[in-house]
């Protein structure tokens, strides 16, 4: 009995084809402007101890209470998949002991692991690009790594961006604004949705985030965060927003403006675009200077901010398909013998730098060619029973069909030759 074929798990899926292009056009253009910022990459692993992201994001959040993949291991030990690449990074800058060693510039880039209901540009398995610097209170570094976030979607062409603005200040501001917060929705508790019912007790700084128009009313009237902050948080605030009016980055204040997990402090930062309909955020961060200390290091100041790639290919996915890779040379062969000189040809071309592909369908020679001018090959190299007696090989110009003759080997391993015609 045939069994039935199996598919991608709901909630993840496969990149290929065109779409690759895209994730490799964007994997590149952040390596390009991280490295010119001197951050340096991180790979932590896939999973980590549960305790890490309960500590970390916070026990009170819909990621750690509602959307983590966590199991327990043959040595029974709680473990989860990453949910975001913060905690990871923090465990991993502690245990190595980097965090003595002056201010670290990091950035990553991986798949993060959720559930929730999968959608366009969010998915189970969703990937993720981020940056955190360590070791630093300076307002300037805040200033940093937005303006760094910005350049980044800039060079990738994503229109209509527009920074949000916020300060969540120190834990006793907050701790006094949520006193005020529960204290005002309280006499509202029946009319708010059942995830800001539950929010009320555990987590009432989320309930700023609903989406549920009947809540959004109710919190119209609502005290503000900006509001309650102390006067180191307001200092930290009005400098970040003096260094971004320095760089002529345009912000708008958001005061209404939380992020989803607990650790941040003082600055909070999304960056939107009206190109995403409702899910409109395309990456956001902020400072968190007690996550260190809470995940078991010394204390040490941290900002940073965390970008979905998903959401970013389907914004470039409307700008168009990206050019296809050239090809540089299309390598057909047929009859006897043509195999081995084939596939020695190919490698040395390679070896000057040029994009080969080698034909081995065992197909005519005109259908071969038809191909290579398929692929938008620029030329043809034609290996034939004559040309492995000869040592004569034509290459072809498919643009033109003009022919020349190269000898193997010499003429092959003529870097001259080849980087003077392709490139």
């Amino acid at each position: 009995m045939t069994s039935a074929p199996l598919q991608a798990i709901r909630g993840t899926r496969d990149i290929w084809g065109t779409e690759i292009r895209l994730w490799q056009y964007l994997e590149q253009h952040a390596r390009d402007i991280l490295g010119r910022a001197n951050y340096q990459e991180i790979r932590t692993p896939l999973f980590e101890a549960t305790e890490l992201f309960q500590r970390g994001i916070g026990e009170g959040t819909d990621i750690v209470s509602k959307e983590m993949y966590t199991f327990t291991d043959r040595g029974e030990r709680s473990l989860t998949l990453r949910p975001e690449g913060t905690a990871g990074v923090v465990r991993s800058l502690i245990e190595h002991k980097r965090l003595s060693q002056g201010v670290q510039r990091c950035w990553y880039q991986g798949a993060m692991f959720r559930y929730e209901r999968p959608q366009a540009g969010r998915q189970r398995q969703f990937h993720q690009l981020g940056v955190e610097v360590f070791g630093s209170e300076d307002p300037r570094v805040d200033v940093e790594v937005m303006a760094v976030a910005l350049e980044f979607l800039q060079a990738l062409g994503i229109p209509n961006l527009t920074l949000e603005l916020n300060s969540v200040g120190d834990p006793a501001d907050r701790q006094r604004y949520k006193a005020a917060l529960v204290e005002y929705l309280t006499p509202y508790a029946a009319d708010l949705d059942p995830d800001s019912q539950v929010r009320l007790t555990k987590n009432p700084l989320r309930i700023l985030d609903s989406k549920d128009p009947a809540t959004q009313a109710i919190l119209r009237t609502a005290p503000l965060l900006p509001q309650y902050l102390g006067k180191a948080a307001q200092q930290h605030f009005e400098q970040v927003q003096e260094g971004l009016q320095a760089l002529g980055l345009a912000y708008e204040l958001n005061p209404r403006l939380v992020r989803g997990l607990d650790y941040y402090t003082r600055t909070a930062f999304e960056i939107t675009t009206q190109d995403l309909g409702a899910q409109s955020a395309v990456g956001g961060g902020g400072r968190y200077d007690h996550l260190v200390e809470e995940l078991g290091g010394t204390a040490t100041p941290a900002v940073g901010w965390a970008m979905g790639l998903e959401r970013l290919v389907v914004l470039l996915q409307k700008q168009g398909e990206p050019p296809a890779p050239e090809l540089d040379i299309y390598v057909v062969s047929q009859g006897a013998g043509t195999a081995t000189l084939s596939l020695q040809i190919s490698q040395m071309l390679r070896g000057h730098g040029l994009r080969v592909e080698m034909d081995v369908s065992q197909s005519s020679l005109g259908k071969q060619i038809k191909r290579a001018d398929k692929l938008g090959s620029k030329a043809c190299v034609i290996v034939g029973e004559t040309e492995v007696t000869t040592g004569q090989i034509p290459v072809k110009w498919l643009a033109t069909g003009v022919q020349e003759i190269v000898t193997f080997p010499n003429g092959f391993r003529d870097a001259t030759f080849w980087q003077k015609n392709f490139r």
